[in-house]
């Protein structure tokens, strides 16, 4: 009888003992997954400030006052798709685009729209007013178009993307400028073949990621109105700018993955 009694009695000081010990181990794993997962959000969360620069595309009638202000361009689509796509990403955006802007005027705003704003990542398209601005200037003695000089568009390129080089730690995404074909710019490939040409030689020489958009523009047309994607041959409607936006997203990648 006693033995029976003493037996129970250490059974259940087991039974007890082999409770709290899986009690207490169940609660030591849940604290190791919980610490292992905190540590694995801080650890995939990344930050990264992004600045989009350009020209009238790139501005899209944002708001001047808030540069965080995507407007209704390009700038808007390529941060909604790259949301979607690393939503373990704190990005912050940034749109510095000024309606009318050529490259002369880039190399005015370096130090306070590029240097001060210390990005992590810069996009540039620009280019198509160095060419749009200059078609009127026709020369009266042949008749023809006085483009603006091909050394001098390098020269301030080349000013700004050594800057961003020099001067920040931000990789370099250089968007090329485009041209929908409409009948009253076609006369602009004259010119903006060869300042195409030279961005692709300075993209060689500074960017981490180069975007050919007028090609890609050309192939989205296979089968369909390029009228579509800029009326006017250079501001992108909705359905352009969410094309280049995807694109955007997707020519970004090794930046964001670096």
């Amino acid at each position: 009888m006693i033995s029976r009694r003493l037996s129970g009695v250490i059974t259940g000081k087991f039974a007890q003992d082999e409770i709290f010990i899986l009690t207490a181990a169940n609660v030591f794993v849940r604290i190791l997954n919980k610490k292992f997962l905190i540590k694995k959000s801080v650890i995939q969360m990344k930050k990264i400030k992004l600045l989009f620069q350009g020209d009238s595309i790139t501005d899209a009638g944002r708001n001047r006052e808030d540069c965080h202000d995507l407007g209704e361009g390009y700038p808007k689509y390529a941060a909604k798709y790259m949301r979607e796509k690393y939503p373990d990403v704190e990005f912050e955006f940034i749109d510095l685009g000024i309606s009318g802007n050529q490259t002369v005027h880039l190399v005015e705003r370096l130090q306070s729209d590029f240097i001060d704003v210390q990005p992590d990542i810069v996009s540039i398209l620009i280019g198509i007013n160095d060419v749009w601005h200059y078609s009127g200037n026709i020369n009266e003695s042949d008749n023809k178009v006085q483009w603006l000089d091909d050394k001098l568009f390098e020269e301030r390129l080349r000013t700004v993307l050594s800057a961003v080089k020099e001067k920040t730690n931000a990789k370099i995404m250089l968007l090329e400028p485009f041209l929908i074909p409409v009948q009253d710019k076609l006369y602009f490939r004259e010119d903006l073949y060869k300042k195409i040409e030279i961005e692709r030689k300075l993209a060689r020489e500074f960017a981490d990621v180069y975007m050919p958009t007028d090609g890609l523009l050309c192939s989205a047309f296979i089968g369909d109105d390029p009228i579509s994607f800029a009326e006017d041959g250079v501001h992108p409607t909705a359905k352009g700018a969410d094309y280049i936006g995807k694109l955007y997203a997707e020519y970004i990648y090794p930046l964001i993955e670096k």
